[in-house]
């Protein structure tokens, strides 16, 4: 018994052999040295343990911090880029200097589903305090004029444009006729941009508006019966 313990307690003993090259007055001589080192490892205590898991749980701590932090930023600036306006989404976008607001109606194309997309240079966020004094009743033809005193250095062929674009997407006929003038019945929509000592939208029959523009707020006022449009067309293909 004495024999076994004196064993148990006997460090265990690995030998370590290295050869060495040395060259002396011209000859190579090889040399192997031979040592033992001991191979017990040392166990560490429980207090050592206990550290080493404080730390280690520190560490996942600082980890799981920095990736909510970052998914906080991320959701932040996400939010600051993306908007809601009476169900209308929009995606701030930049284009050079240039601020626009991204949205879009779903169209079929070629029999595949697809996003027609549109964007606005006013933020809609305004544009929904702006006067829209009716209702916006859609028909499937349109009449639209506008005062050819409106350019404002291309801003009204630029209102215009994107008002048709828009009802075409809608599938609604769209044509200009100087000669033509609200239907009291409503049997097509008249759409009137003039001039006027405010910027807003005014229904006064039907299926007949007048956007009137204050100061070459040409943009603000397309705009707004834009946005009104596309809140109603949400509302239709929801």
């Amino acid at each position: 018994m004495k024999k076994e313990k004196r064993e148990k307690e006997t460090k265990k003993k690995e030998q370590v052999s290295e050869i060495f090259d040395v060259e002396k007055d011209g000859e190579k001589k090889i040399i192997e040295t031979h040592a033992t080192e001991d191979s017990k490892e040392e166990v560490p205590s429980q207090e050592q343990i206990k550290k080493e898991n404080k730390i280690f749980k520190n560490i996942i701590i600082i980890m799981v911090g920095f990736a909510l932090m970052f998914f906080s930023v991320y959701m932040i600036i996400n939010s600051m880029k993306h908007f809601d306006v009476n169900g209308v989404k929009f995606e701030i976008v930049k284009e050079g200097k240039l601020i626009l607001y991204k949205t879009y109606l779903p169209v079929m194309y070629n029999g595949t589903a697809a996003s027609y997309n549109f964007y606005l240079r006013k933020d809609p966020r305004t544009l929904k305090t702006m006067p829209f004094n009716g209702n916006l009743l859609l028909e499937s033809n349109m009449v639209v004029n506008m005062t050819n005193s409106l350019n404002c250095d291309g801003d009204g062929i630029i209102g215009l444009a994107n008002i048709v674009n828009l009802y075409k997407v809608l599938d609604v006929n769209v044509i200009k006729d100087e000669n033509a003038s609200c239907d009291a019945t409503g049997r097509y929509m008249y759409l009137n941009i003039l001039e006027g000592n405010e910027t807003k939208v005014e229904q006064f029959g039907l299926r007949c508006y007048n956007i009137y523009a204050n100061n070459c707020q040409i943009l603000k006022g397309t705009e707004k019966f834009m946005l009104e449009t596309l809140i109603r067309a949400n509302r239709v293909l929801e």
